[in-house]
């Protein structure tokens, strides 16, 4: 007698996706209708993995115009429009040979799966570097100059130091390594997507860290952004110590 449908079941959801064809294999003669729909929602999972093979390789292409450097950074950054907190950007070194599945611009990844990513960037990752510029100087500097010493402070944090910066959609003044910006970088490239994946997850942890000193607004879910409930909130309490003054002067 064959297994039965539970363990069949059981079986494929925990075969990974790569090795889900030989995996199928042992109940291809299997003619019960259960084991049927099974088979089919494995092959639905299998393509939907290779097709997820495709596009990441489709995302090295810019990575690949530079087979001579064997560094290649790609930067990004998270809170140019909050009303609160910190501007974040990151540059990442990924290894050549290096497949991260799913990654792309952060704000189209759900957040369990930007922790998730977040991780395994962290653990494969050549090197990581984080900069971080606070609300005072976002007043003071405005969000752009403010954005560019954040990535400038990612790269001189790096460990090992890039021979080339892809930049999403802009040129950092006040570096000398080349680099090139691409528009929608973050959805481009996988140093780009890897770079603003990390810059989210770490920003999104220093807000959530900020609500708990400044209750009220909210910011372990807005994270800082203009939401309904924050606005009712800076209207009501008024602005907090991470408050950009420069931002909120519609609401107060």
């Amino acid at each position: 007698m064959g297994k039965a449908i539970s363990e069949i079941k059981a079986q494929l959801s925990e075969c990974p996706a790569g090795n889900l064809p030989e995996c199928m294999k042992e109940f291809l003669t299997d003619e019960r209708e259960g084991v049927r729909k099974l088979i089919l929602s494995a092959q639905k999972r299998y393509d939907a993995y290779t097709k997820e093979l495709v596009r990441t390789e489709e995302m090295k292409h810019y990575e690949k115009l530079y087979p001579e450097c064997e560094f290649i950074g790609g930067i990004d950054e998270v809170g140019r429009g909050p009303l609160a907190g910190p501007v974040v950007a990151c540059c990442v070194i990924l290894p050549k040979d290096c497949d991260i599945l799913y990654l792309n611009d952060s704000k189209q990844v759900p957040e369990k799966k930007r922790v998730q990513l977040c991780e395994e960037i962290l653990e494969k990752a050549v090197a990581v570097g984080i900069g971080s510029v606070d609300h005072t100087e976002i007043d003071e500097r405005n969000i752009l100059q403010a954005t560019y010493k954040a990535m400038r402070q990612a790269v001189d944090s790096m460990e090992i130091k890039p021979q080339r910066l892809l930049v999403d959609a802009v040129t950092i003044p006040g570096i000398s390594i080349p680099q090139r910006g691409i528009i929608h970088g973050d959805a481009k490239s996988i140093s780009i997507a890897a770079a603003s994946i990390v810059a989210k997850v770490t920003r999104d942890r220093m807000m959530e860290e900020f609500d708990k000193l400044y209750p009220g607004y909210d910011f372990a879910s807005n994270k800082g952004y203009g939401s309904a409930k924050h606005i009712a909130a800076l209207k009501e309490l008024g602005p907090c110590p991470i408050h950009r003054r420069s931002f909120i002067g519609n609401f107060i």
